[in-house]
């Protein structure tokens, strides 16, 4: 590529050649030790300053009072090129992962962190070169670092950039070649492919992408998820890939220890060695909060409630329905104990002991947020079913499946999972007949519902009748709630359940 001159140094050197009679070709030699003045050279005219500096990318608050973070992996590396929008990297909190996006176009330089490192909010994420236009407001956004040292880093580099283009310093040849077509000139620098650097970041990302249930059968399996071949959607990186994977690898080992060993030597006895492994966010918010909740005095009371009303209506209603339409008792049980609440609402509560420790307070919740424990491949989570006194049966059961499939993927945000009120752990989906449940912390109240299970029982004349029960086990803390208010509350949902005719009645 020539370099060219601009059009005030055109005319300014035609108007010397004139001036002087000489030819086009020696004013261009004699400009070698003359210089152009000022107002002749190359200048920008956009009214946005031209940004060609290296700023950290900060890690921006995620909400919810949340100070840190932990790097999950990166869809990035260093030398890579980035767009406005394009993914960063994915970190996780103590309680959603969350996607971090470029602000700006540029060039990565540098990666403050190695993935499973803990990233401060506020604290510099990774270093862009930024090598565009930016207006005020974009410029804003960048990180509060010394704004003079910015412009005198712009300053200087827009001056060198302004020197290498003026007439008579460097570009001597150049316009004697354009006035001849005698000499070649010599090309600007250019800056690295931009295919090439967008395919090493595509690289990059492809390789990584993975959601955290599958990140966690990566870790299982002992492998390393960049040398896995992804058949998701943009190359994202499924459970049956991890399987596969991890099968042609245990084929390939066999294989050449089948090739390098004519006699199979006996298997040497595995040692099974201690390992120490540190606890997840999950984990470590998990620890925090039950031990908080061990200064929490449990008032526990257990009882049966009889489904048989319930899937009798159940199966009425499924009989016509998709699989995904048909409804589970779970969206029942969540109202049950939404109309339960509005009778008790101090169960509905959160208790303050922090804003005047000598004279404790009840905050007693006009909405009823209660929030399902899911269990998931990364640990326990508790989504939040939001304002359940306003939803009808069939709206919940759409709201818990949408949570469900948020858990299970990973892909929860922080307001799905805060606000609760109260707390129900559905352990029947796994075993057990009735459960202890912990209350979870300013919460007074907790519901743990066992399996469900038919069981033989006397009718109302005395015959055998079967029956589908189910245990509830609840938690209220008992500094705040007594024994008989716990029970009337339990009571109250038992009814409703058992008798849809009341619950029907109550509806809104």
């Amino acid at each position: 590529m020539k370099k060219l001159m601009s059009r005030e140094a055109s005319r300014f050197l035609c108007r010397y050649a004139t001036a002087n009679k000489v030819p086009i070709h020696a004013a261009a030699r004699q400009f070698k030790s003359a210089s152009v003045p000022r107002q002749y050279a190359t200048r920008y005219f956009s009214t946005s300053r031209v940004l060609k500096v290296v700023k950290p990318y900060l890690l921006a608050d995620i909400g919810e009072g949340i100070t840190e973070c932990q790097v999950i992996q990166w869809f990035v590396k260093p030398g890579a090129r980035v767009e406005q929008f394009d993914p960063i990297c994915e970190v996780q909190s103590d309680k959603a992962s969350v996607e971090i996006t470029s602000r700006f176009d540029g060039v990565i330089k540098k990666l403050y962190y190695e993935p499973d490192d803990m990233a401060k909010v506020g604290k510099p994420l990774v270093d862009i070169d930024i090598q565009s236009e930016i207006s005020p407001a974009d410029e804003a956004l960048l990180n509060d670092g010394s704004t003079e040292e910015a412009a005198n880093q712009l300053s200087k580099k827009n001056t060198q950039q302004e020197q290498g283009l003026e007439v008579g310093r460097h570009d001597t040849k150049a316009v004697a070649a354009d006035t001849s077509s005698s000499e070649p000139a010599q090309s600007l620098p250019s800056e690295p492919p931009k295919e090439q650097t967008r395919t090493q970041r595509q690289t990059g990302k492809h390789a990584s992408l993975a959601t955290p249930a599958v990140r966690h059968m990566v870790k299982e399996y002992n492998l390393k998820i960049e040398d896995i071949e992804g058949t998701g959607k943009d190359g994202r990186v499924l459970k049956e890939d991890v399987q596969n994977h991890s099968e042609l690898s245990k084929d390939s080992a066999t294989t050449q220890a089948t090739a390098s060993t004519k006699a199979p030597a006996p298997a040497p006895i595995q040692q099974m060695e201690d390992q120490t492994r540190p606890l997840s966010n999950i984990q470590a918010a998990m620890f925090k909060q039950m031990t908080r909740s061990l200064s929490i005095p449990h008032f526990l009371y257990t009882d049966t409630v009889d489904f048989s009303a319930l899937n009798a209506l159940r199966k009425k209603f499924n009989a016509h329905k998709e699989k995904s339409q048909r409804l589970t008792t779970l969206p029942f049980v969540v109202k049950a104990v939404s109309l339960a609440l509005q009778q008790y609402p101090l169960l509905n509560a959160h208790l303050d002991t922090t804003s005047n420790p000598n004279k404790p307070q009840m905050l007693i919740k006009g909405q009823h947020n209660i929030g399902i424990a899911i269990d998931c491949p990364s640990g326990l989570l508790v989504p939040v079913v939001k304002n359940v006194q306003s939803h009808s049966i069939e709206s919940l059961a759409v709201e818990i499946a949408r949570l469900g499939a948020l858990a299970r993927s990973g892909k929860l945000s922080s307001a799905d999972l805060s606000g609760a009120t109260m707390t129900l752990s559905n352990i029947g989906s796994i075993g057990g007949t009735a459960v202890a449940p912990v209350i979870v912390s300013p919460q007074v109240a907790i519901l743990g519902i066992g399996r469900a299970r038919v069981v033989p029982a006397f009718g109302d004349n005395g015959e055998i009748v079967r029956k589908e029960e189910c245990v509830f086990s609840w938690s209220a803390d008992h500094r705040v709630i007594d024994g008989a208010m716990a029970a009337r509350c339990a009571e109250a949902a038992r009814g409703y359940l058992e008798s849809m005719e009341s619950m029907l009645v109550r509806l809104r």
